[in-house]
């Protein structure tokens, strides 16, 4: 692979060993059927393709090809497991940097293809099938939404080459009409606006923040490690498979509060 190392290829070797890709698809989403503490999980993963059709999405970014994709694999996925008492974990591994931004991908609609992948996802968390995203590299904008963000419960690593934003720093610091300088250092007191994993584990929106020696090149301790809070995730998302579990952070009181007046007055 001539890109730059994307994690989520790794990882997905990495959790489901040998296991063969799913064929028919786009090079770009990955698909490999193995366990999550001994149980049948299907995981999925965007990755760089150099050749991909629409050169937007040659570094890993999720556009036209992998929203339609991850819709129509996760909507199988369903379809597959709807007469099972017990539905397969879905566990979307996350290192995507953007969402493919394009003339020819808004004049296809983007916003269509992104929306069918979200909307996949939450049915399979509505139909009963836990959804945890794991992220291990860039959670970045309309990527984000569409490939891991519905999971009932998110896993992240803590490392500095995880990132979860809106927007690249560059596009940000344009809209906002500051520097990138000046951006970051009012990110530094104000979460939402930050960058790193730190500051958005304050937003309650972790299940788990893990601590890995080498996300690159992980060594069993790390796979073991990380096997064992998708175990934990899944356990807790066939428990509880509401999204309640975000507005438990300090820094989520004002939405909590919010939603209870919401609920009072309705």
């Amino acid at each position: 692979m001539s890109q730059k190392l994307n994690r989520a290829a790794v990882w997905l070797d990495t959790l489901a060993p040998n296991a063969p890709r799913m064929a028919g698809l786009c090079a770009s989403v990955q698909v490999a059927d193995g366990n999550v503490d001994g149980k049948p999980a299907r995981f999925i993963a965007v990755v760089p393709d150099a050749n991909n059709h629409y050169p937007r999405a040659a570094g890993g970014e999720v556009g036209l090809l992998e929203g339609w994709t991850l819709a129509k694999v996760v909507s199988e996925t369903i379809a597959e497991d709807a007469d099972k008492a017990e539905k397969r974990a879905i566990v979307a591994v996350i290192d995507v940097p953007s969402q493919a931004y394009g003339r020819r991908e808004e004049a296809f609609g983007i916003h269509q293809a992104l929306a069918g992948a979200a909307g996949a996802y939450a049915n399979a968390r509505l139909a009963g099938h836990p959804v945890v995203g794991l992220i291990v590299g860039k959670a970045m904008s309309g990527a984000f939404l569409a490939h891991g963000y519905q999971a009932n419960r998110l896993v992240a690593f803590n490392d500095q080459g995880v990132m979860i934003h809106a927007m690249g720093k560059e596009s940000a610091a344009r809209i906002t009409l500051r520097t990138v300088e000046a951006l970051e250092k009012l990110a530094a007191t104000i979460p939402p606006m930050a960058y790193d994993i730190s500051n958005y584990e304050t937003l309650g929106l972790l299940s788990a923040l893990l601590d890995i020696n080498n996300p690159d090149a992980p060594q069993s301790e790390d796979v073991a490690k990380v096997n064992a809070a998708l175990a934990a995730a899944v356990d807790d998302a066939r428990t509880d498979n509401t999204l309640k579990n975000r507005l438990n952070a300090k820094n989520r009181h004002s939405s909590a509060l919010v939603r209870e007046r919401m609920r009072a007055n309705w």
